[in-house]
C-alpha cells in the first residue's frame, strides 16, 4: 500500500475544515446588489481570471451582483464547500464534480469552461523518470483535494505503474512546485496550467506526463453551484454562468487586457517575481483547452453530454467509492445556459495559431 506522510504547515484537509468553519450565510444583500460567494479550485492564476475579470468588466455588476471571489485548495474541497453551502457557485474540475456527485452530494454544472483538465505527472527535466512505470518505488507529492489526485490510482493502473514501495507525500498547494524543484520528492501530480506557470516562472525546467497518455481524459473547469440554487434560483445561476463566459471570451479576444484586469483585482499577481508571467502562461494553457468543437460549434460553455457519459464512466470505474451512485449526467448538467456567448470562426482561426505554443508545453 501506498504510505502518507505529511509535508507543509498544513494540510490541504486542514483547510477545507478552515473554510468550512469561514462560510457565510447565502446571498446576503448589500447596497440593492445581491452578494454571491464564488470559490475557485485553486489559487488565483490565469487559467481562472474570468472570475476577476468578470468583476473587473461589470459583468457581474451589470447583472446586479456582488461577488466575492475566494481561491481554494482543490476542486475536491471546492465541491464540499458549494455542497455545503459555504459558497453559492464555485468553479469546479469536471471529473471532481462527478465524484462528489457520486458520493452523494447535491451539485449542479452550470456549464463547461474549458476541455482538457491536463492532469498529469510533473518532473523536472533531469529526471530519470522517462516514463510513468519509472515511477514504482518513488516519492510523489500531492495534493490531496485537488482535482487530478483522485484519479492517480486509475492512472497508474491503465498506466502500467507498480505502486508497492511507492509513497504518497501529502502536501499544502502552495509548496507542490517547490517540493519538486527543490528535489523533496521525484514527481508530483498536477493540473498542467497550474504548475507548469509556477515551474517556468521560477525557471525550473519540466516535463510533463498527461494522464491522457492512459486514455483518462476529463473536462476541465466547470461552473457548479447546489442543485437547490439552481431550482430555486435560476435567473441567479443564469446571471452568474453568463457574465463568467462573458469574462472567458473577453480572455480569449484581448488576452493582455485581460491580464491587466486581473492584476488590478489581485494586485500582489503585479508585485511579486514572475507573477504576471505566470498568469500569462496559465491563461494561455487554459485557453488552448478551449479549442474544442463543444465551444468552437456550439458557443462557449457547451457540454458534449456523450463526452459527459464516458468521464462518469471513468469515476465510477475507477475512483468512486463501493457505495456511491452513478449519477445521471442530465441530472447533474446541462446546455441550459451555455453557448450563447460565441466567438466567429475567424476569431477560433486565429486562436489556434497564437495558442499553439502552449499546447507543446503539454505534452
Amino acid at each position: 500500500m501506498e504510505t502518507m506522510h505529511k509535508l507543509g504547515r498544513r494540510s490541504a484537509l486542514g483547510l477545507a475544515a478552515t473554510a468550512a468553519l469561514l462560510g457565510r450565510p447565502m446571498l446576503a444583500r448589500a447596497q440593492g446588489q445581491t452578494s454571491v460567494r464564488l470559490t475557485l479550485p485553486w489559487l488565483a492564476q490565469g487559467a481562472t481570471a474570468y472570475c476577476y475579470v468578470a468583476r473587473e468588466m461589470g459583468a457581474f455588476a451589470r447583472r446586479g451582483l456582488l461577488v466575492e471571489v475566494s481561491r481554494g485548495s482543490g476542486s475536491v474541497a471546492a465541491a464540499q464547500a458549494v455542497a455545503q453551502g459555504q459558497f453559492d457557485f464555485g468553479v469546479v474540475g469536471a471529473g471532481p464534480l462527478i465524484l462528489s456527485a457520486a458520493r452523494g452530494l447535491p451539485l449542479a454544472g452550470l456549464a463547461t469552461v474549458n476541455y482538457d483538465m491536463t492532469m498529469g505527472i510533473a518532473l523536472r527535466a533531469d529526471s530519470p523518470i522517462r516514463s510513468a512505470r519509472d515511477l514504482a518505488g518513488k516519492k510523489i507529492g500531492a495534493v490531496p483535494t485537488s482535482a487530478e489526485f483522485p484519479f492517480w490510482p486509475a492512472f497508474a493502473r491503465r498506466a502500467g505503474v507498480d505502486l508497492s514501495g511507492s509513497s504518497i507525500v501529502q502536501m499544502d498547494n502552495r509548496v507542490l512546485e517547490r517540493s519538486l524543484i527543490d528535489k523533496q520528492v521525484d514527481a508530483i501530480t498536477a493540473i498542467g496550467s497550474s504548475t507548469i506557470p509556477v515551474m517556468q516562472a521560477q525557471k525550473a525546467e519540466h516535463r510533463f506526463i498527461p494522464y491522457g497518455s492512459a486514455g483518462l481524459s476529463f473536462y476541465a473547469n466547470v461552473v457548479a453551484t447546489r442543485a437547490e440554487t439552481l431550482r430555486d434560483k435560476p435567473q441567479l445561476c443564469e446571471a452568474v454562468t453568463e457574465a463568467l463566459l462573458e469574462a472567458a471570451a473577453l480572455q480569449l479576444r484581448e488576452p493582455d487586457r485581460a491580464l491587466d484586469m486581473f492584476v488590478k483585482q489581485v494586485p500582489e499577481i503585479g508585485i511579486t517575481s514572475g507573477g504576471r508571467e505566470n498568469a500569462r502562461l496559465s491563461q494561455g494553457l487554459m485557453q488552448w483547452t478551449m479549442l474544442a468543437p463543444e465551444a468552437t460549434g456550439n458557443g462557449l460553455g457547451w457540454t458534449d453530454m456523450d463526452r459527459w457519459r464516458a468521464m462518469t464512466d471513468l469515476v465510477m470505474e475507477f475512483s468512486a467509492p463501493p457505495d456511491a451512485r452513478r449519477p445521471e449526467p442530465e441530472a447533474l448538467i446541462s446546455n441550459r445556459f451555455a453557448g450563447r456567448v460565441k466567438l466567429s470562426g475567424t476569431e477560433w482561426e486565429a486562436l489556434r495559431g497564437s495558442l499553439a505554443p502552449y499546447g507543446r508545453m503539454l505534452g
